[in-house]
């Protein structure tokens, strides 16, 4: 997460009215930076990663853990270091950069300086990892602990807070969940009411309940408060909003209290920057399923075992018209996913780009997209903005509502960091030295950071192969679309089958066998997770072998070659299924707990040893073999 401004926000009856006003203003600003960096060239890759941690307090006597809410509090300690280099108190530049999230219990880290694209730069990842998380800890209070759980098993359970607070707050008015939980910031309490405002209702978020042999069938979920009045609000639950046989949550914070592992990428200019984009797009699915780790949503296993559509329906602000639920009267759109979801269209004008893999209605704002194109911006760029500024902004501030369009972003960045999609193409901020970036946003985080570190810097690798053999990894949208639905599945890695390209290494806009018809060439078919990992006889050649194959074109020393290899080792295994993804492994965790009843209920005592055993499997206390193979973690 960014900086963030300061001011004061408007409530959404306010903040409507000046809609219009950001996004004019956010297409100027992003002309102006688009005119300005267009042609700009960078030297060499450069990335990060960045690592979402929740605090969690423990009481070892008696067994129980709590959510923290005193981010801030550590946060202030570990942001000293930045403070001080950034005044030139000190010339070393810090080891890391923390930042805010959602939650008042989340911190996010990242290296202090952004990794280069030697082979050294892979191999000082995994440590620099470990030494955010050690340094997290020693920030924190003696029984707090830096945690890579993607989200707190028992959020929105009663008493799981520190300190407590009772869920009644006005900005979310959630059931589950208080006020306190948001990060105080004004932005946050602003974009949680705002969604709530604009949308009319609360969010509506409802995960399908694992069904053990006690759950009982169908499951209407005991804890709801089904009778309370507090707010106008409280009867959705009872008028339809929870499913049954589901697990009903009613507020952001379910989703952007999850924590992920991102990665982003600093292109060498716009054009490469595009291609990743539009060639990492369909492997967004496939590494989130791969990277699994949340199966467990308020106290209850859940039959999935990915996040991202919790985070979808949090922060999904669209109105009963925009969903087509009514007809279009008020709104000017109807808009097929929330502002959290898969991309909607590619983006390189590559020549192995072909129209038909953009095979879904794009939904975009038609005057904006003639401004842009009046000012030069190609016809798929210019597409691509329009698409994001359907969306209305949802949190203005009053003092930064007329601003300098040739020297801010922040109108641009209103619109763009609240569409919230599996890539993002970043622009340079203005008047900077950074380049064209892509953000890869699917993957969840992983317990250890031996794991995290594997998965960002299997990345990495693909990026490379990627651009250094030329492939091809188009698929229709609509496919990458279903994909991202089959990659939530309980066990997706082991019985699900995702489509995938089947010749990723196609001549520009001609067939690369003689003979061959292009159509031919553009198939994609269902492949198991082990056959796009790994590969198929006669068929895909896998994206490890790939790796390995560049690997093998570069002069890189054993040592090396050793420690990647373990990576790929990891990624290999858990795609064939040999080795458990986070969310089998803390699926069977709590299943085979002695006080678990086979009933769905991950109750406060499992809680507590599943935090403990993902806190010793961090530090490298613990060792499960099913998890990480036989590389120390």
């Amino acid at each position: 997460m960014g900086l963030l401004s300061l001011g004061t926000p408007l409530p959404w009856s306010e903040a409507k009215k000046f809609s219009d006003h950001v996004r004019k203003h956010g297409i100027e600003q992003f002309l102006n930076i688009y005119h300005h960096h267009k042609n700009v060239q960078k030297q060499c890759l450069l990335w990060g990663d960045e690592i979402e941690y929740i605090v969690v307090k423990m009481n070892d006597e008696e067994k129980t853990t709590k959510l923290s809410l005193r981010a801030f509090d550590i946060l202030s300690i570990l942001e000293k270091p930045e403070h001080d280099w950034l005044a030139g108190i000190t010339k070393d530049v810090p080891d890391a950069l923390w930042r805010p999230e959602y939650g008042r219990y989340m911190i996010e880290g990242t290296p202090g300086e952004p990794y280069g694209a030697t082979f050294r730069d892979l191999v000082g990842v995994e440590p620099n990892m470990k030494l955010r998380r050690k340094m997290a800890h020693a920030a924190m209070n003696p029984d707090e602990y830096p945690v890579t759980l993607v989200n707190y098993p028992r959020l929105g359970c009663p008493n799981e807070l520190y300190p407590d607070h009772e869920p009644n707050g006005k900005a979310c008015q959630s059931m589950f969940v208080p006020d306190e939980i948001i990060n105080p910031h004004a932005r946050f309490p602003t974009l949680t009411a705002n969604i709530r405002r604009r949308r009319g209702s609360k969010v509506q978020i409802n995960m399908p309940i694992y069904h053990d042999i006690n759950t009982p069938k169908p499951f209407i979920d005991p804890t709801i408060p089904w009778d309370r009045e507090l707010f106008d609000h409280d009867k959705e639950a009872k008028n339809g909003a929870a499913l049954p046989d589901h697990i009903y949550m009613d507020a952001m914070a379910f989703g952007m209290g999850c924590c992920c592992l991102q990665i982003t990428f600093q292109a060498c200019n716009i054009d490469e920057g595009r291609r990743l984009y539009d060639q990492l797009a369909p492997v967004a699915p496939i590494m989130m399923a791969l990277s699994a780790n949340s199966p467990i949503y308020r106290g209850y296993l859940a039959d999935v075992d990915a996040r991202w559509n919790v985070i979808s329906s949090s922060v999904d602000d669209r109105t009963p018209e925009e969903r087509g639920l009514k007809p279009l009267v008020n709104d000017r759109f109807v808009i097929n996913k929330s502002r959290y979801d898969s991309i909607d269209s590619y983006l390189s004008n590559d020549d192995t780009y072909k129209a038909k893999y953009d095979d879904i209605d794009l939904v975009y704002d038609q005057a904006i997209y003639d401004r842009l194109r009046a000012d030069g911006v190609d016809d798929k760029l210019a597409k691509h903005v329009a698409h994001l500024f359907i969306r209305d902004p949802l949190v203005i501030f009053k003092e930064l509502l007329d601003l300098d369009d040739t020297k801010s972003s922040d109108h641009f960045e209103n619109l763009q960091s609240t569409n919230w999609q599996t890539m993002r193409f970043k622009p340079p901020p203005p008047n900077s030295t950074i380049g064209w970036r892509v953000e890869f946003r699917s993957m969840e985080v992983q317990l250890s950071d031996f794991e995290n570190a594997a998965y960002s810097v299997f990345i990495v690798l693909l990026t490379r192969v990627i651009l250094s053999f030329g492939l091809n990894f188009y698929i229709p949208i609509s496919k990458v679309d279903a994909n991202m639905q089959t990659a939530h599945k309980r066990d997706a890695v082991l019985n699900d089958k995702f489509y995938f390209r089947k010749n990723v290494f196609t001549t520009p806009k001609t067939s690369s066998r003689p003979g061959t018809p292009v159509e031919d060439e553009d198939e994609y078919e269902l492949m198991t997770m082990n056959e796009i990992v790994n590969g198929k006889e006669n068929g895909f050649p896998g994206f490890v072998p790939l790796i390995q194959s560049y690997l093998n074109s570069t002069n890189i020393d054993i040592e090396t070659r050793c420690k990647l290899s373990s990576y790929l080792f990891l990624i290999s295994k858990r795609a064939s299924g040999e080795l458990l993804t986070g969310a089998a492994y803390i699926r069977q965790f709590v299943m085979n707990h002695p006080a678990y009843k086979h009933d769905s209920v991950v109750s406060s005592e499992i809680t507590y040893d599943l935090v403990k055993r993902a806190d010793q499997i961090a530090k490298g206390e613990y060792h499960p073999v099913e998890l990480l193979g036989t590389f120390s973690a």
